[in-house]
């Protein structure tokens, strides 16, 4: 699953936007007029050195929060990321845009980290994606002093908080940024925090004094549908066929077993429906996930071990077949349809069955 990063490439070109101000970069490498609404007041605090903590929709315009600073603020961005396919679908995007990115991972070998890790020392990198646990290590936490860091940007950082839906531990550690590196500004950023989780992400990463920045919840491109479970799977067929039919979307369920045996109804109407849950092996689960990323039309039928930071524009609708384990949960894996701001579908059927499997599972 390794990336090719291609640096003898990286070796005789200089970072992509040093002297700029954050509109050029805005316009000039991503192709915006202007920033979204809360956008520019985040990304100027972050520019002129000050920390931030970020609550914004999913498809909101987070990203652009931390790369375009990281364009514009001398030395090299580190981007804490907790999945190894979003970190590499993001530099892969950023260097089609001319932007000197990389990553380290455990997907690498001895050889591609030593050369990632050159590039960063060389001052050859705008942003280095990293795993939390790869940070944490005293031999990366050395790199990094011997290194002109710009920002630390802290990606779903709601993995900080056991209240969160998605708890990390390697998180908790890294408040400790803030001791090792006093002078460099650092952003967190979520889409899912109530206000006691912003308060715990807060506190456990040592950004009390920050500025936070919460954006509304609003997406008024998303209709959202909960109606009584009759026949599931019937219900299912009806729906794509009677709105979605050749769309691409997720359908959530909450057992392996439910994953399985929906895809394989949905393959035998003819739809092209993927299953993803933790009992896949590691090449089966990256294969489903790059063709539902690169392919039209594609279903994927999944457990919540699918989705955060999935970054496809055009995923129509999210249906659930179960009920979701939380509030926060539900507005995340719904907030993975109509990225490009098209109209898309929230839809989702509930009986008194999924009460009694969430108590069983608890």
């Amino acid at each position: 699953m390794y990336m090719d990063q291609d640096f003898d490439q990286l070796a005789t070109e200089p970072p992509t936007a040093a002297g700029r101000n954050p509109e050029q970069v805005l316009h000039e490498v991503f192709g915006y007029e202007s920033f979204r609404p809360l956008q520019g007041d985040i990304v100027r605090e972050v520019v002129n050195g000050g920390d931030a903590l970020v609550l914004m929709p999913t498809g909101g315009g987070k990203s652009l929060c931390y790369q375009v600073p990281a364009l514009v603020r001398p030395g090299t961005a580190i981007v804490i990321s907790p999945l190894i396919a979003l970190m590499q679908d993001q530099v892969a995007a950023l260097r089609e845009l001319g932007v000197k990115a990389a990553f380290l991972n455990s997907t690498m070998d001895f050889e591609q980290a030593r050369a990632t890790e050159y590039a960063l020392a060389t001052g050859k990198l705008d942003l280095l994606y990293c795993a939390p646990e790869r940070l944490i290590q005293p031999r990366t936490i050395e790199l990094l002093h011997n290194a002109s860091l710009s920002l630390f940007a802290i990606d779903e950082a709601h993995c900080v908080s056991q209240w969160g839906h998605d708890f990390r531990s390697d998180y908790l550690q890294l408040s400790m940024l803030a001791q090792e590196f006093p002078g460099i500004p650092r952003i967190a950023l979520t889409a899912t925090a109530d206000e006691r989780t912003r308060k715990e992400i807060a506190e456990r990463l040592s950004l009390t004094t920050a500025r936070h920045f919460i954006s509304g919840f609003d997406r008024p491109n998303i209709q959202y549908r909960i109606t009584p479970k009759t026949n599931a799977n019937k219900q299912l067929l009806d729906f794509i066929k009677a709105e979605h039919e050749g769309d691409c979307g997720i359908v959530y369920c909450l057992s392996r077993n439910k994953v399985d045996a929906t895809a394989r109804l949905l393959s035998s109407k003819g739809y092209t429906a993927l299953p993803y849950h933790a009992g896949l092996s590691a090449e089966d689960r990256a294969r489903n996930q790059e063709r539902f990323l690169r392919e039209d039309g594609v279903i994927v039928v999944a457990t919540i071990a699918f989705g955060m930071g999935i970054d496809k524009p055009d995923v129509r609708f999210v249906a659930h077949l179960d009920l979701p384990k939380s509030l926060e949960a539900y507005y995340q894996e719904t907030g993975r349809a109509g990225r490009d701001g098209k109209p898309s579908t929230a839809w989702m059927v509930y009986g008194l069955q999924d009460v009694i499997k969430l108590r069983q599972m608890l």
